[in-house]
């Protein structure tokens, strides 16, 4: 680590010690049962840089428990490497103060490839949930049909998950055809499983984004199925006369945090919460400058993103 680099480092801690203390840890060394919001950072915003100046700077950002970790296709972690990478990531996570608790791949079968391989290796480091991959309606199958069948594979998973003493959450994503966007569908294939080992991963965002004005439903709907939160903020764009989801950063869209953390709150939904960001953490006249100067910048939207979330949590 260069000079420069050491400098920066330096001037961040003493600054942050001047800051409101927002980590959960200390909120846990205050009152053991104040935080009931473990909260992981989605590692997908930042894959593209080496793992140590990743966790370097989570760290430095504060506030933030550990890694949601990709360990799927051109993730962090490439599923066949499993083995040697994925114990790499946990430790120089655990070297800047960060555990590793939440992992997405893109499995959807018991019988994918590397998919056994993988839960054997996160459970072995302590890895405790995953995201499944996304499973797809055929438009002219019987809908019925099509969901009573992919319910018996829900049951495999469900199996092997006991197998690994993990669980496994699906994330409710918006658009196309996908299992999980109009939300009841996902009701109907695990609300009768063991939350313990198969969950939904509730997304705010996606949930907005298919039912702006009943996503509560949803989230009422879901609460006892719920294994994990996943945010993130988004505005309409119209693009080619068509209107799109573009993802911005928290409270700059049209998600009404108010309701949401109020309704979380009320229902007693105590899970773990993952932060997405779903937008370029750095705009294209940043990504020419050095390291150290795009981790300054990168720290500052972060810590944006980290506060406005602990916010909401230090009132619940």
């Amino acid at each position: 680590m260069d000079l420069n680099r050491r400098k920066f480092i330096t001037t961040m801690a003493v600054a942050g010690a001047a800051l409101p203390f927002t980590s959960n840890a200390a909120f846990r060394m205050q009152d053991p049962h104040k935080v009931k919001f473990p909260f992981y950072f989605f590692t997908k915003a930042l894959d593209m840089f080496e793992t140590d100046f990743m966790a370097e700077t989570l760290a430095m950002v504060g506030g933030i428990d550990g890694l949601d970790v990709t360990v799927r296709p051109e993730g962090k972690v490439e599923p066949e490497r499993v083995e040697d990478d994925l114990p790499k990531v946990v430790e120089i996570g655990k070297k800047y103060g960060l555990e590793t608790k939440m992992m997405v791949t893109s499995f959807t079968s018991p019988e994918d490839l590397y998919f056994k391989k993988v839960l054997k290796t996160a459970s072995s480091l302590g890895i405790n949930h995953y995201r499944l991959g996304y499973y797809t309606y055929d438009n002219s199958a019987d809908i019925w049909g099509f969901l009573h069948n992919l319910k018996k594979q829900f049951i495999d998973l469900v199996e092997m998950n006991k197998e690994y003493g993990i669980q496994a959450g699906y994330q409710n994503h918006a658009g196309g055809l996908k299992v999980g966007s109009p939300i009841w569908d996902l009701r109907e294939l695990i609300h009768d499983l063991p939350v313990e080992y198969i969950s939904s991963q509730f997304d705010i965002r996606h949930a907005t984004v298919e039912g702006q004005s009943t996503w509560l439903l949803a989230l009422r709907l879901l609460k006892d199925n719920i294994g994990s939160l996943a945010i993130k903020d988004f505005n309409w764009a119209l693009k080619d006369g068509k209107s799109k989801s573009i993802g911005v950063p928290l409270g700059r869209g049209l998600i009404d945090f108010d309701a949401y953390f109020n309704t979380i709150k009320e229902l007693k939904i105590e899970v773990p919460m993952t932060l997405h960001i779903e937008y370029s953490i750095l705009n294209d006249s940043e990504k020419d400058l050095t390291l150290l100067q795009k981790q300054k910048i990168i720290v500052g939207r972060l810590k944006t993103e980290v506060d406005f979330v602990q916010s909401y949590l230090n009132k619940i």
